[in-house]
């Protein structure tokens, strides 16, 4: 093995999503004389004598480009673009569209009733339609402007320590076959030593979950809990939506026992954002998102909509639904977690943007200041912990610190539950409502054999099977590359799991990246894994009723290309 090169930074950010570049960015602003940057906790600081270069803060992004990777909904509340960036609107921020309405229905199968108030928390006045993708190639920018030293197409493979400090992250190794072995390009992974390394990977980031497992981070939390969500870009015949209009749905084609809902959000009179978000932590192992989202597609009312229209693009991502009480412990010796890797996320109003940027802000000016004092240790850093409790963040999420737990037992119970906590300020029926980790909730096949499950057969015009989307999802890896999806036990896949629960990964994948197919001699199936179909939502690390599937990294530069989403 070819000796690994290593590179000194002062900060290292791994993830160039919206948390990770707002942080790379607000680290920049100090570190060019920003007000925060001439006093911290150690006294004055020249502005002649800042504790760090901007060129030395490094931002790998597993992404080929930066926005490759990011997809959301998405709406996006300005609040922290507004602290970070004042001049947004003059620096040409891609802020699609402001929202100009909401509205809010009910479905059953055949027919539909509008709610005639618009519930506080979906109310979206001040709030701006937009593509992820986009915004977060425009933050690139803004933090690349600033003297950032940004690195697409590396992925984080692995933590680097000292003892229990984190000192760095080891990039991955890119030119190996499937067997593991160097092809004729063959790169070592580099070394990237740092003195505060900031995880920023989204939801159920591959390194943020080793760290908080390694150092029992999440030790007196409830679990994470997540959803999926399945989102297609469509354009439609003009006027059958008006620019900004913003629209949620809840009921049909979800029963009473699932959280989740749809969505359309109109960035123009003719292309519409709409997808079906579902908690994972549906009982029944048959259950497909990616069908009941088409068969959302197949309701009269949103067949009127999209009739006539065209799919442009697609994408799937889960959401970090616990709440407040199932953030973990942020701070480690040389370490920080923020935005989806740690859990920040409001999920009464299915918003977390803003939220990982205010995070990410806050964390560069406690990083900041460690610098400066020379000690980046867990007892200094653990002033982000201070920071964002005693801001607007722990404001936003402890008024709905309950709300994901009160849908435990099903939509209607939940609705009772939120109604309680909104009069209650966040707190409902019990200070802290208990949690289950979502794969949990599972049952066994035997137990849901006798619930209907009604698969639609694509038409290819309104509806489509998993390997379409996943086409329009510009997804593309190196097909002679390991499998970056980790079985721990095959034997628990081929034998186990085919009676006790179905093999449910071939339904929740929302990409066809598992398959059963006959197994050699025809006795039995097995599991075939098509990596490469891979989207990157981290599912099957999440709703694998045996725990057994670990998502890593494929070779950097691989995955889904989001363009406009």
């Amino acid at each position: 093995m070819p000796e690994r090169e290593t590179l000194e930074a002062d900060v290292l950010i791994v993830g160039a999503g919206p948390a990770g570049l707002a942080c790379a960015l607000r680290l920049a602003q100090l570190s060019n004389g920003g007000e925060a940057a001439r006093e911290n906790s150690a006294g004055s600081i020249p502005r002649t004598q800042p504790p760090l270069k901007p060129e030395n803060i490094y931002v790998l992004e597993k992404a080929s480009d930066l926005g490759a990777h990011s997809l959301s909904g998405a709406i996006l509340d300005p609040r922290a673009l507004r602290e970070l960036i004042p001049d947004f609107a003059a620096q040409a921020a891609p802020l699609e569209t402001p929202v100009l309405r909401d509205s809010v229905y009910y479905f059953t199968q055949k027919g539909q009733w509008k709610l005639p108030v618009t519930p506080p928390f979906l109310r979206n006045h001040g709030n701006y339609i937009v593509s992820l993708n986009r915004l977060v190639r425009w933050l690139g920018e803004q933090a690349e402007r600033a003297g950032v030293s940004l690195f697409p197409g590396f992925a984080g493979a692995e933590i680097l320590y000292d003892g229990s400090r984190v000192t760095g992250v080891r990039t991955d190794d890119k030119g190996l076959d499937k067997k593991g072995k160097p092809k004729s390009n063959f790169q070592p992974g580099m070394n990237v030593r740092a003195k505060v390394t900031v995880f920023a990977e989204g939801p159920r980031g591959s390194l943020a979950k080793e760290l908080v497992s390694r150092l029992a981070l999440d030790r007196g939390r409830n679990p994470q809990v997540y959803a999926l969500g399945v989102k297609e870009l469509w354009e439609i015949p003009e006027g059958r939506v008006r620019q900004g209009d913003v629209i949620h749905t809840a009921g049909w084609p979800l029963d009473s026992r699932q959280y989740g809902g749809g969505f359309i959000y109109a960035l123009s009179g003719a292309q519409l954002s709409l997808g079906l978000v579902a908690a994972l932590e549906y009982e029944d192992p048959r259950f497909d998102i990616h069908n009941a989202f088409q068969q959302f597609k197949m309701h009269p009312w949103m067949r009127r909509l999209l009739e006539g229209g065209r799919m442009i693009r697609y994408g799937a991502k889960t959401i970090p639904e616990g709440g407040y009480f199932a953030i973990p412990s942020t701070v480690a010796d040389g370490a920080l977690m923020v935005g989806d890797s740690a859990g920040f996320l409001d999920s009464q109003r299915l918003k977390g943007i803003h939220l990982a940027m205010k995070t990410g802000m806050l964390a560069a000016e406690v990083i900041y200041e460690a610098l400066a004092s020379g000690d980046c240790s867990a007892a200094k850093l653990a002033r982000f912990e201070e920071r964002w409790r005693a801001s607007w963040v722990k404001d936003e999420l402890w008024k709905v610190r309950n709300f994901h737990q009160g849908f435990e037992h099903g939509f209607w119970m939940g609705t009772v539950h939120s109604a309680l906590q909104f009069v209650t300020g966040g707190r409902g029926l019990h200070a802290r409502y208990p949690s289950r980790a979502g794969h949990e909730r599972m049952k066994k096949l035997s137990q849901a054999a006798n619930w209907p499950i009604e698969k639609i057969k694509p038409d290819g015009k309104l509806t489509f099977d998993k390997v379409t989307d996943v086409y329009h999802s510009g997804t593309h890896h190196e097909e002679d590359q390991p499998c970056h999806l980790r079985i721990a036990d095959f034997d628990i896949c081929n034998n186990r799991c085919v009676t006790e629960y179905g093999n449910p990964c071939q339904y929740f994948c929302p990409a066809a990246v598992y398959e059963m197919e006959p197994a050699a001699g025809g006795h039995g199936k097995r599991l075939k894994i098509n990596a490469s179909n891979c989207v990157h939502c981290k599912t099957c690390d999440i709703a694998d009723p045996y725990q057994i599937i670990t998502w890593v990294c494929p070779e950097g530069g691989g995955g889904p290309h989001y363009d406009g989403m």
